[in-house]
């Protein structure tokens, strides 16, 4: 008899896999993310860090400051959950920082976790393209020319 993707009790998921959603304006830690996304079941796990990097259409980025509308982690859960609709997922997370940041700081941390490192990656890469496109996120880039420009999520 064939096995089918969930005929074994350790395949199984009791329990939801959104482990960790949230918005916030304190530093983010991809161990808090990693650890979140644990799960026995699964044999991989692919995790996404967006960092704030120097420069941006050929402009050098002093620093920037991101914000959100009150709706954005309920719009961010919503993004999860057709994640987790789509894919195998066994725990997923996906945390996303406001505020001000310098080069170099961690702007957002996604993870998923699956039975296979394919369905992983796939997963994460929704999970991150998705959460970028959807969730009403706005970046304020301030260059070293003095400009500045804002640039939305959706």
């Amino acid at each position: 008899m064939a096995r089918t993707t969930n005929d074994h009790p350790g395949e199984q998921s009791a329990h939801d896999p959104i482990r960790l959603i949230a918005i916030r304006d304190t530093p983010l830690s991809v161990d808090e993310v990693f650890r979140a996304v644990g799960e026995d079941a699964a044999g991989g796990t692919a995790l996404f860090v967006g960092t704030v990097r120097n420069h941006d259409g050929g402009a050098d980025v002093d620093a920037l400051g991101y914000s959100c509308h009150p709706s954005a982690e309920v719009e961010m859960r919503a993004v999860a959950e057709k994640v987790v609709a789509q894919f195998p997922v066994r725990a997923l997370a996906a945390v996303h920082r406001v505020g001000d940041l310098a080069v170099g700081d961690i702007a957002v941390v996604v993870a998923v976790s699956c039975p296979h490192r394919g369905e992983a990656f796939e997963a994460c890469r929704k999970l991150i393209d998705d959460l970028k496109h959807e969730v009403p996120i706005w970046k304020h880039q301030k260059f070293s020319d003095g400009t500045e420009e804002w640039v939305g999520a959706c």
